[in-house]
């Protein structure tokens, strides 16, 4: 072992090139005899939306635990890596950094400047990755638009849509006015913001039949004005029933409207009276259908009123809701507007309100098999459990099958085209897969449905959710075999993958989509076990957010702190609970590193190259005891990180470690080494340490590799300590309580020289135990140097000495007043006693609730007396 400390920037780099370079994490497929012994984690593709953030780093460490540990029970890890790089988030980055728009670019070319740009950025990622020590298996890198997950995605459309299961229809669709396309609910999120309530005056067209002349409408959305079809009031309104079967005309636009019962009216909000307009919200869009309402499209794809607004065509639809309130006031129809605060859904990605239009749209159908996805969730093991229930919620809340196109250049386009004089779609063939209708031609000559020979390409594009929810089968190499007639796959071990590790923030958007493609493709769920974890949040448990300006930089922790040490902070987390970046826990990680470096030298020092030949029954009870106990541990943190409980594997091994491990044990033993070259001691030394550095591997993965290679790996061949198996029982017994109750004693006795400045080897003449420690005895005489040791079979003489009184002054003061500090002179020297619950001092006699008694146990015989955990220790120097 080298002298000096622990220098992990030399350390952590060298063996992350030397991984890179001895593929030390490659899938080794020719390994796998049995399915069972493949373990393949579906690891998340980033979004190439900009740098590698701490998020990243987090979720990454927690699978790169579960990935080391899995090797290490002989399975052969896939642990592939893959970027998604096709969708809204790739195409904004390329036109912020090249300040373009993709509407200025044919497809073909804004899709090749999309590509560079992510190549740039996820070259910088892949680095910074690297410079982490990952054990991902770098030669299983794939992109979601690369030419093969293209085929894997147009396949996915066009089984499904032979399954019946995808439909194309115009209909009423979640558009987002920022980025001009449709979206799908699951990228919607509500946003509480600032508006208004605007009391609204509608004529009635018939006053006489309807007995009224006006009536009043609350409405948050003004500019919704033009697009009002109908006026609904709920059939248990009796105020109001009067209207119902009447005409409403709307003020300044002056249409008409019929007025319409219907329970879906919440009598609660406003007047009770709601107009309805295609479209405001689902509410609006559920009339429609089910009044067989009239279309007025009053706000186009991005943002601007249309020509049924009138005089206000073109204007920004928030300026055109103001224009219309001051028109309003001016005609005397606006009878109040007051300040509100509500909540508004919007579009995850960009925080703009969305709307509701009428467009062309792809759709996979959901809603008639969610109870379907539900079980197939129930089938898969969920850590935390606890997150079922927002898969659960989800599924119970959906209320809109999934919209999968989109109207962007940047993403993987729908193999489709439409016969120019029927609207036949015309699908792609699948041996031709993958296409582009804008530039290939489709695989008929004449529409199949009425002979016509021109055809329209579809030029929308995959929802990117639509593609990375294939990530299972793209990682199992699934395809259409064109002579067997059937899918199949490459891989086939890998699928269901054993681990679907993401955050608890794309449970309804990845997860959800996952479970729905895989398994309409091939009826089995996508993974056997899903791990959720949680967001890092800044010191004060606030989101990281750049414009909070608390974002952390990976890179900036590196400079600061060794990676190992991130490791261990990271596994510090309780699964699926969010968790704060602390750097005293960063610190905490970095002291371990040291110490785990410190003892591993003196381990060095102390034993021989090779392990000595010892028989168990050679042992001496202390280190049957130590192995014993680390038997104990090893199954225990293998426990735990079988059920993903990364905090409780994490801080046991610790705790064992560097108390039980550094700070008793190898203290004994450096002792029993130095003076007596006691074998059994090396043995128990060499064997527990090597178990140590095993244990640690999956968490402090580049300092456990350090030391075993310094200490333990032999050899030509590289043989990395993640490549070796995690360490099987000694099967050796020993009676736990008695060697806990040694080291007890042991510490105490430590401890007692310590505080007399005494050197560790003086000499004690007698020492007696009260305590179990049978079979111990030897170890604690020669360990601490004791003459004469024995055992004692009843407990010492002990006095409970009275050290003090403590007066409640609450109820003396108000009883005694003035003669309160003659009782306190009087328990100062003493001149009181107790008799029974009562105190007499100074002339007084005080109940029980005046006063407390501080009592102190005291040894009335020879020696003093010491307390250790589960014994009485008497010394006798």
């Amino acid at each position: 072992m080298p002298s000096g400390p622990y220098d992990a920037d030399v350390v952590e780099e060298k063996w992350q090139d030397r991984w890179l370079e001895e593929d030390t994490y490659a899938y080794r497929e020719s390994e796998v005899d049995d399915p069972n012994t493949a373990f393949a984690i579906d690891t998340p593709p980033p979004t190439v939306s900009g740098s590698l953030h701490w998020g990243h780093v987090y979720g990454t460490v927690l699978q790169d635990i579960v990935a080391r540990f899995s090797r290490m029970q002989g399975e052969e890890v896939y642990y592939p890596f893959g970027y998604d790089d096709n969708g809204i988030a790739s195409e904004r980055l390329t036109e912020r950094e090249l300040d373009i728009q993709h509407q200025d670019f044919s497809r073909r070319e804004f899709q090749q400047k999309c590509r560079e740009v992510c190549a740039e950025f996820e070259d910088e990622f892949t680095e910074n990755m690297q410079s982490f020590g990952f054990s991902i298996d770098w030669d299983n890198t794939y992109r979601t638009i690369e030419p093969q997950v293209q085929r894997v995605s147009q396949l996915s459309f066009v089984d499904l849509y032979e399954q019946g299961k995808e439909y194309r229809q115009r209909a009423p669709a979640i558009w987002c006015p920022e980025c001009e396309t449709a979206i799908s609910q699951v990228e919607t999120e509500d946003d509480e913001q600032d508006s208004h309530f605007h009391d609204i005056a509608f004529d009635v067209v018939d006053t006489e039949s309807a007995g009224q002349e006006e009536f009043t409408i609350s409405t948050t959305r003004p500019e919704l004005l033009p697009a009002c079809v109908a006026v609904f009031v709920h059939p248990d309104d009796e105020e109001n029933q009067n209207l119902v079967g009447e005409e409403a005309r709307i003020p300044l636009f002056g249409h008409e409207v019929p007025i319409i019962a219907d329970e879906r009216v919440d009598m609660e909000t406003g007047s009770g009276i709601v107009m309805s307009c295609t479209f405001g919200d689902q509410t609006d869009i559920e009339w429609y259908q089910a009044h067989d309402l009239d279309l007025r499209v009053a706000i186009d794809e991005s943002g601007h009123m249309t020509d049924v607004a009138g005089e206000y065509e073109g204007m920004a639809a928030a300026d055109a809701g103001e224009a219309i309130v001051s028109d309003l006031e001016d005609a005397g129809a606006l009878l109040d507007r007051r300040a509100i605060t509500h909540t508004v859904n919007v579009h995850e990605r960009c925080g703009t309100g969305v709307e509701f239009l009428v467009a062309d749209q792809w759709y996979v159908e959901l809603l008639d098999s969610t109870d379907e996805y539900l079980e197939a969730g129930r089938e898969m093991d969920w850590f935390p459990e606890k997150m079922f229930s927002r898969y659960k919620h989800w599924i119970e809340g959906l209320q809109w099958d999934w919209c999968i196109s989109r109207q962007r250049s940047s993403g993987i386009p729908f193999p489709v085209w439409y016969c120019e004089q029927c609207d036949e779609e015309i699908i792609a063939d699948k041996a031709d897969l993958p296409v582009d209708p804008l530039s290939d031609e489709p695989p008929v000559d004449a529409c199949p449905e009425c002979g016509h020979d021109e055809f329209v390409p579809e030029d929308d594009v995959f929802d990117t959710w639509a593609t990375s929810s294939l990530t299972p089968l793209i990682n199992a190499g699934w395809d259409w075999d064109e002579e067997q007639g059937e899918f199949t796959m490459d891989n086939p071990e890998l699928f269901p993958m054993d681990l679907r590790p993401q955050g608890h923030d794309i449970i309804s958007f990845w997860l959800f989509h996952t479970v729905v493609k895989c398994y309409e493709h091939t009826g089995e769920v996508p993974f056997e076990s899903v791990m959720i974890n949680g967001m890092v949040l800044d010191e004060n448990r606030q989101k990281m957010s750049k414009s909070k300006g608390n974002v952390v930089s990976p890179q900036e922790v590196k400079s600061q702190f060794p990676v190992d040490a991130a490791r261990f902070w990271a596994a510090g987390s309780s699964i699926g609970d969010d968790l704060p970046y602390q750097e005293k826990g960063l610190r905490a990680g970095e002291k371990l590193l040291q110490k785990l470096w410190n003892a591993s030298k003196l381990v060095d020092s102390l034993t021989p190259e090779s392990v000595p030949e010892i028989d168990e029954s050679e042992l001496s009870a202390l280190d049957r005891w130590l192995l014993a106990e680390l038997d104990g541990e090893a199954e225990f943190v293998k426990e735990k990180l079988e059920n993903r409980e990364f905090s409780k594997a994490r801080d046991s091994l610790r705790s064992f470690f560097w108390g039980t491990f550094c700070d008793d044990y190898l203290e004994i033993a450096k002792q029993r080494v130095r003076e007596e070259d006691d074998e059994s001691a090396t043995y128990t030394l060499t064997v527990a340490h090597r178990r140590f550095l095993k244990l640690f591997a999956p968490i402090l993965a580049h300092i456990s590799e350090e030391i075993w290679q310094e200490m333990y790996a032999g050899g030509e061949e590289f043989d990395s300590i993640h490549r070796t198996a995690w360490p099987e029982p000694t099967g050796i017994e020993a009676d736990h309580e008695a060697g806990e109750t040694a080291m007890a004693v042991v510490g105490a006795l430590r401890r007692y020289k310590s505080e007399r400045q005494l050197p560790l080897n003086a000499e004690l003449d007698t020492v007696s135990v009260y305590g179990g420690i049978g079979g111990f005895e030897r170890d604690i005489r020669n360990v601490m140097h004791v003459d004469t040791l024995e055992t004692l079979d009843a407990e010492p003489e002990i006095e409970s000495v009275v050290t003090g009184i403590d007066l409640d002054y609450s109820v003396v003061g108000p009883e005694y007043g003035a003669d309160v500090p003659d009782i306190e002179a009087g328990i100062e020297s003493g001149d009181y006693e107790i008799d029974g619950e009562t105190l007499v001092v100074a002339g007084h006699e005080l109940a029980a609730e005046a006063f407390t008694v501080e009592r102190e146990r005291q040894f009335t015989g020879e020696g003093e007396m010491l307390e250790a955990d589960g014994a009485l220790v008497i010394v006798q120097a």
